[in-house]
């Protein structure tokens, strides 16, 4: 056996231990933008997320991942999300 696959396979052997002994090498955490927690806490679809906010799918989808900036009125509506999901639960029922 070559010394890289020596190496590879030492590497493997501790990551595997580390694993069972419940160490973990690097925790990623990623942020959650203001649109996609309004919608987390309404318990919502994106598309019925969308629909409600009358905005298509791909729009939302762009609000969620930064691509876009949603405009005043949908601020606001989001909002209004984030502080009363509940709100938002009863007008998609």
């Amino acid at each position: 056996m070559d010394k890289e696959m020596e190496q590879f396979c030492k590497d493997l052997k501790k990551s595997v231990q580390e694993m069972k002994a419940g160490k973990s090498a690097k925790i990623t955490r990623v942020p959650v933008s203001p649109i996609a927690e309004a919608r987390f806490k309404s318990g919502l679809t994106q598309a019925q997320f969308s629909a409600l906010m009358g905005v298509s799918l791909r729009t939302l989808q762009d609000w969620e991942q930064g691509r876009r900036e949603p405009s005043g009125a949908a601020k606001t509506l989001i909002k209004v999300a984030i502080t009363h999901p509940d709100v938002l639960r009863e007008l998609a029922a």
